[in-house]
Order: C-alpha cells, then structure tokens, then sequence
C-alpha cells in the first residue's frame, strides 16, 4: 500500500482478507483484555489493517467498521493505546500509539468518520505534548532509536515516520513538532537524498518473522525514507 497500489487490486485484497478474517475472529476477541478499564492490545495491529483496507477502498466492509470503532474505544484517557497489562500502567504506548492513529486518519479520508478523525487529533495530541520523543516530565530523549530513521517499521517509531503519519492532520505548523522537523531535515545528504541509519527488521533471507524480504536499501540512499522525508518537509513548508 506504501509503494501505491491502486484500490481494487486483487492481489492486495486477497492479502487483506486473511488479516481481516483473523482480527474479526472469535479467537482474537476473546485474547482482548482489560484491565483496570484500560484495553490493554497490541493495537497497532488493527491500526495497520485499518489503514491499508481504507486506503484499498475497503472502509465500506463491516469487519473494517469494526476495527475503526474498536480503535476508538480502546482508546486510553491520555490519547494513545498500550498492551501492558500490569495494573498500574496507565501512560499509553508510543509504540501502540502511532499506527493506530495512522488507521483512524486513513479511515477518516475514506469514510468521512468524524470519531476516528477525533480519536486520531487526541493521540496527534499526546505525542505533540512529548515533541514527538520527549518525556512530558523531565524533557529528555525518551529513546535515542527515536531519532534515527528506519524503514520499513511496522509497529516501531521514529520521528520521521510520526511526522509521515500526522501529515493529514495539519499539526505542522505548532511548535512542539518542530524539533523533530529540524532532526528530519538535518539528516538530508549532499546529494538531496536521506539514508537508513539503522533496521528494526532483519535482512533477507532469515528464517524468522522478523526477517524482510527485500533491502529496501539498506546501504546508500533509502528511496522510502527519502520520499517520506520530501513528503514531511513539503508539507511543513521547508522545501528549501
């Protein structure tokens, strides 16, 4: 979906279907949890779905409906999502937060849903309060991986990937995303181009889950990471 496939593709639905047949499954909703009135779920999972099945032109399937409204009501009281279940985590996930504000975005400008466009505004609103990769407390770097650019990531973070996802949302313009703006921008080559600086996932070949299928450059420039970097900075209005 990231490398633009049109909707309707066959193929790509075919895919789309056996994730949508497990996440509407029996057996999957009954491993939900909640504890202390928190879900706690690994909620990227249907942030994922719910973006590439809006993006597919699939925001008109029940099951997609489902995980939109799930995603809402999952939602925790500081905007995010987490899977801990100890009973005293109350502070949500950025990790479980950001593809799950990527779905509600996606199903928004599919379906013109105007509670997940509100659900995804509250979370684009806890990550704006850590400045993308701050703690709220004390102001320091909550993890430096953070400020390295990755792709593909999947369920991880960095700030690239957060800038990528709020775009539709039009938060450039406050000032708690502009020093992540400013780390994206200072990363940019010579040559105009941005280079993957280190890999969540493994390199092809690998028998694991973890392992990708393809380089997706590891060395030299990233054309994904370059085209999403472009994409950021031209709506931030720093083109220059």
């Amino acid at each position: 979906m990231e490398l633009g496939i049109p909707e309707g593709h066959e193929r790509a639905k075919a895919a789309v279907e056996q994730v949508l047949g497990w996440l509407a499954s029996e057996k999957h909703q009954e491993k939900i949890r909640t504890v202390n009135g928190l879900v706690r779920r690994c909620a990227s999972q249907e942030g994922n779905a719910l973006a590439v099945c809006s993006r597919l032109g699939l925001d008109g399937d029940p099951r997609v409906k489902r995980l939109a409204d799930s995603l809402v009501a999952w939602q925790w009281p500081d905007g995010g999502w987490n899977c801990d279940i100890r009973e005293e985590a109350h502070h949500s996930s950025f990790y479980e937060g950001l593809a799950p504000m990527w779905g509600p975005i996606q199903y928004h400008l599919a379906s013109g849903d105007q509670k997940s466009l509100e659900a995804a505004r509250k979370t684009a609103e806890f990550f704006l309060r850590h400045r993308l990769f701050r703690s709220e407390r004390t102001g320091e770097v909550i993890n430096s991986k953070w400020l390295k650019l990755h792709y593909p990531l999947y369920w991880h973070y960095d700030v690239l990937q957060a800038l990528r996802i709020m775009m539709p949302l039009d938060e450039f313009n406050d000032p708690r995303a502009q020093e992540a703006l400013d780390i994206v921008a200072s990363k940019r080559r010579s040559d105009g181009t941005w280079h993957a600086e280190e890999q969540y996932w493994l390199p092809p070949g690998r028998r694991t889950s973890n392992a990708e299928v393809v380089d997706w450059g590891r060395s030299g420039p990233n054309e994904m990471i370059t085209l999403n970097a472009l994409r950021v900075l031209k709506a931030a209005h720093r083109t220059r």
